[in-house]
């Protein structure tokens, strides 16, 4: 590569380097690794190819005040934990809102298929959600208990197993991004089906009964569908840092995906846990009145739309990332 290709590509990319450290007292210490990784590839880059060249001194006195940087921003703090909440999840979501969005969409998209496809054929209802299920619901609403299906098992052992089932489900998704993220579709796909032909065959029994199905399902699966379309946004964007590494080496793009994904994930742990309570220990009281499930709903989805889109928003000033 000609040295004023190799500086036309990469000029932009070392600008915001420069911000890196310019304010460096205002960035996460992994932000300045990063930068550093980034800024020491192209210096490797110019000294074998432009070993006498001013772009060589030049990312040669970037990379070392990048490192001098980092050196003094590794302490770790008792603030660790808060910064984490506070800033580091905020900061992944808002770089990974494109993922976000196309999670949502494949997803949104899953669950009408699920409708459409439930809407008129019993057999694709069995299918999706199997005989056992799909006859042990009938005997319930049959029994004026349509939800009974949240009672067979006690509170505790059913909010433990279903909590770590989550916690499994949304890194099943995330992994999954290995395979380009096609993997994490197919989970969000089919999962959103199961979902638009769970709430299909509760409206096909009427109006009423799928009213109350709406009202027992998202008093827990407004955090749990949540969690698992967001954890769908972080399988995407590791499959995305292999497929669209941009002006970084692939395997370098790939290690930054994989990172920001495995934060969100580990960012969702108490929004499952959340849900797992919920569904163990509130879910199954299909007595309590209607306005006490629909706050219950209401907030949660509050809290979930504060956190994860409306404060990434609100912090992007923050966010000057390489």
């Amino acid at each position: 590569m000609k040295e004023v290709s190799f500086i036309r590509k990469n000029i932009e990319k070392w600008k915001s380097l420069e911000e890196v450290v310019d304010a460096f007292a205002d960035r996460h210490p992994n932000e300045i690794a990063d930068a550093y990784t980034a800024i020491s590839s192209d210096l490797s880059f110019s000294r074998s190819h432009y070993p006498a060249s001013h772009i060589t001194k030049y990312l040669n006195n970037l990379a070392s005040a990048l490192h001098n940087s980092l050196h003094k921003t590794r302490r770790e703090h008792f603030s660790r934990i808060r910064t984490f909440w506070t800033q580091e999840i905020p900061h992944m979501m808002y770089r990974s809102r494109k993922e976000l969005l196309l999670s949502f969409i494949v997803f949104f998209v899953s669950v009408l298929t699920g409708v459409v496809s439930a809407m008129n054929d019993d057999s694709f209802l069995r299918l999706i959600l199997g005989n056992s299920y799909v006859d042990m619901t009938l005997e319930n609403i049959e029994n004026g208990d349509p939800l009974g299906v949240y009672k067979t098992s006690s509170s505790l052992p059913m909010f433990l197993t279903i909590t770590f089932n989550n916690i499994r489900v949304s890194f099943v998704v995330f992994v999954f991004g290995l395979l380009t993220g096609f993997g994490t579709g197919y989970i969000l796909f089919s999962n959103g089906v199961m979902l638009g032909a769970f709430q299909t065959f509760f409206f096909r029994q009427g109006v009423n009964m799928g009213f109350e199905s709406m009202l027992g399902v998202w008093c827990h699966g407004t955090f749990e569908i949540s969690a698992i379309i967001i954890a769908g946004g972080a399988g995407f964007a590791l499959g995305n840092g292999w497929l669209f590494p941009n002006t970084y080496p692939r395997l370098y793009a790939f290690k930054q995906g994989a990172r920001r994904g495995l934060k969100i994930v580990t960012g969702l742990m108490p929004v499952f846990i959340i849900a797992g309570f919920l569904e163990s220990f509130i879910t199954r009281h299909t007595e309590f009145p209607t306005f006490i499930r629909l706050l219950i709903i209401l907030a949660s989805l509050a809290c979930v739309i504060y956190y994860y889109l409306a404060l990434p928003y609100l912090k992007r000033r923050n966010y000057k990332t390489i």
